[in-house]
């Protein structure tokens, strides 16, 4: 039974990954992209779902979006940082709660990794498919995403955690704080 529930709750989590960033997008100068809060659900899934099942959805839900929106060329190279910022967020969270600190270092290292990786994994994969210029022009819209991405989960976690379901999930019934 617990392992359907985090599998609907992992399928929920992908389709808001896709839904946030899709809805609401933010047109950047010059890259052809756009800023979206979708990455705030990445990081969260990674708390509440956990490293693996957190990093499929978040994964999953990113590039399903990229899929849908056109942006084909994206779709795996989405889905591997969005997965891995999911995964990692996932690992750090808990062990920050296992050494007794609180819930909301975790959200915020989650959203470090988000940052470092969004910004650094999308510039490496655009290096390769347009040159070193435009990559190294990606990257201040990314840091922004990334920013973003931390504030909006920092401020979207201590809602998602009031529920029961969820506080249980992200094992951090008591550290809320």
């Amino acid at each position: 039974m617990k392992n359907t529930k985090k599998l609907v709750l992992a399928a929920l989590f992908a389709a808001l990954a896709c839904a946030a960033t899709m809805v609401i997008r933010i047109p950047t100068f010059g890259t052809g992209g756009y800023i979206h809060p979708g990455d705030a659900i990445v990081i969260l899934a990674g708390i509440f779902l956990g490293p693996v099942y957190g990093g499929l959805a978040a994964g999953i839900g990113s590039a399903m979006a990229d899929l849908l929106g056109g942006y084909f060329l994206y779709v795996p190279i989405t889905f591997l940082i969005k997965g891995a910022v999911a995964f990692l967020t996932g690992k750090a969270f808990h062990f920050i709660l296992e050494k007794g600190k609180a819930a909301w270092m975790g959200v915020a290292v989650g959203g470090i990794f988000d940052i470092l990786l969004v910004v650094f994994g999308y510039a490496l994969c655009e290096s390769f498919l347009y040159g070193v210029p435009a990559a190294v022009g990606s990257m201040f819209p990314n840091l922004i995403q990334g920013v973003g991405g931390l504030v909006l989960s920092m401020l979207l976690y201590p809602l998602l955690a009031a529920i029961p379901e969820f506080s249980y999930m992200a094992g951090a019934s008591r550290r809320h704080k």
